[in-house]
Order: structure tokens, then sequence, then C-alpha cells
């Protein structure tokens, strides 16, 4: 109706909301909030026009992913501002005193919009990308420095079983990792674990991997164990943090960043914890994420295998 896009254009209007996609069927909403397509849901009744027409207070409903509780929060002081102004110049048009449009927020997800329930999970991503990368930056180059890659060389091992012995036992220590920080996140901190845990230490297996490599590859071409600390502190850790969408939407921030943030893997597993903690989502959901992982893992035992030599220099 006339009323119902006269709405949706004052919240495009406003510079904050985009029109993602329209769905007439109740049905088709939570495949958009569970894969993070859009940020908020305005769902418009059928008798909204009429309401508002015959003077009655209309009802709006505005559903929000509380997924990211800090982002969430501001959708609905945005929202709830839009509509309060609409319902305001609704008003003066009719000259009438009573309130002529209403909204109705719900929060999926995170209904209390405790800030715990999003950064939690989040911080798995964070700190496992620092801790595997950390644990293996030092591997290969303290062999280096300690003088023991002679006897190493000495050996008849292949470059990739090397690396798959530096890397293997740490994987078992990533994975005990995650079953802590998980554990912790569930008891101490009362975080709902909706999902599969199966999935979960799926997904957390191939993101180590890929870190565990990144780090070996580090390791290797650093050659010194103070270097490839730093190496590994900037290459894992700032961007994790910064980059990820842990501590800063990414929809915000300049398009040169964002493009910057497709080659952080903590963006992706990121969506992983929040999805499998918070919305019970499944493979079909995680499916671009889970490949991009694989894909990670690929490529840090790659590059950690490529850039490995035991021959010595002269």
């Amino acid at each position: 109706s006339a009323s119902s896009r006269e709405l949706v254009d004052a919240f495009q209007a406003s510079g904050y909301f985009k029109v993602r996609e329209t769905v007439d069927r109740t049905q088709d909403i939570d495949p958009l909030l569970e894969r993070g397509d859009v940020q908020v849901v305005l769902v418009i009744p059928a008798d909204f026009s009429a309401d508002i027409g015959a003077g009655r207070t209309a009802t709006i409903q505005a559903l929000v992913d509380g997924s990211d509780a800090n982002t969430a929060t501001i959708v609905l002081a945005y929202a709830r501002a839009i509509v309060a102004s609409s319902a305001l110049e609704t008003q003066l048009q009719g000259r009438d005193c009573r309130p002529r449009l209403t909204a109705d927020s719900r929060v999926w997800y995170n209904e209390d919009l405790a800030s715990r329930n999003t950064i939690v999970p989040g911080l798995i991503a964070v700190i496992m990308m620092i801790v595997a990368a950390m644990l293996t930056s030092l591997t290969i180059a303290r062999e280096w420095e300690r003088g023991t890659m002679e006897q190493l060389a000495a050996t008849p091992v292949t470059r990739t079983e090397v690396v798959l012995g530096k890397l293997l036992p740490y994987v078992g220590i990533g994975l005990f990792d995650v079953v802590v920080c998980a554990a912790l996140g569930v008891w101490l901190f009362d975080v709902p674990l909706r999902g599969s845990v199966l999935l979960l230490m799926v997904l957390s297996t191939t993101y180590i991997i890929g870190s565990l490599g990144l780090g070996i590859f580090i390791s290797a071409a650093a050659r010194s164990q103070l270097l490839a600390t730093q190496l590994a502190m900037l290459l894992t850790f700032l961007p994790a943090f910064l980059l990820s969408g842990f501590m800063y939407a990414i929809d915000v921030m300049p398009k040169s960043l964002q493009t910057v943030t497709f080659l952080v893997p903590a963006k992706y597993f990121l969506v992983v914890t929040r999805g499998i903690f918070l919305k019970d989502v499944g493979v079909d959901v995680l499916r671009v994420q889970g490949l991009l992982m694989i894909l990670f893992a690929v490529v840090g035992l790659a590059l950690a295998i490529w850039v490995f030599r035991k021959e010595l220099k002269a």
C-alpha cells in the first residue's frame, strides 16, 4: 500500500538502512537472519494501511539479529527513531492526538542483547588464530637457532613429513583449547550453545590446521624466534582482532578495509562460532564458511611445505 511504501522509503531515506530483499511469507524470514543476509526484518501487517486510514493505531514489527549485540542495539535505536518520526508525521497529517503508528521490536538469538553472548564465541576465533600461529611460529626457527636443523637434515624424512610432524601434536592442543574455551563460555559465562558440537569441532579443526600452517610458514621463512614471534603477532592478532568483525562491524568500515577483510580467516570462523552457539545453524547455512576453512587449511599447509627447506646454507 501507499502507507507501507512511505514507511519503507523513510527507512531508506535515513541513510542507515538498505532494502536487501522483500519477502511475502513469514517462513522466508528465518533463512535471511540465519545466513546473516540482513540485520533487521521489518514486518508490515496486511491491515497496516487500513488501520492508518481508519485512524486506528497501526503496529509494525522489527525482527533484529542479536548475534552481534552492539550492532543490534544501534539498529533498534535507529529503527525506533524512524518509526517515531513517521508516527509523528502521520499524526500531524491526521490532526489527531492519538499515536497512529507503534513499533513492536523483537531480538532473535540474543534476546537480552547480552554482550557476553557475542564476545565469547568471537573470542574463540581470535584466541585460536593467535595461539595456533604462536605455537608453531617458533618450531622451525628454534631448530635453526639451536643448530639442531643439521640433525634433522641428515634424516631421510621429507619436507611434508617434517611439517606434518611439527603440526599434528599442536592440532590436538588447539582442539583442547577450543573445548576449554567453549566449556568456560557455557558454564562460567552462561553463553547458550544451541548448535552441533560435532560441527563446531570439525570446522575448528580446519581453522586450527590453517593457523598452524601459517605459523610454520612464518617460522620457516623467518629462521629467527624473535622475528617469527613479531610476524605472527602482526599477521594474526591485529587482523583477527580488528578486521574480523569481532571489535568493529565490517559493514561500517571503509571500502578498502572491507576488501582486506576477505583475506582474514577469522572473519569466516567468527560467523561459524556465533552461528553455532547462538543460531543453531548447520552445514546448509555454513557451507560457504566451511569450504573457506578447508581452503585456508590447504593453503596454510601448502605455504608451510613450500617455504620449508632442509638444506643447510653454506
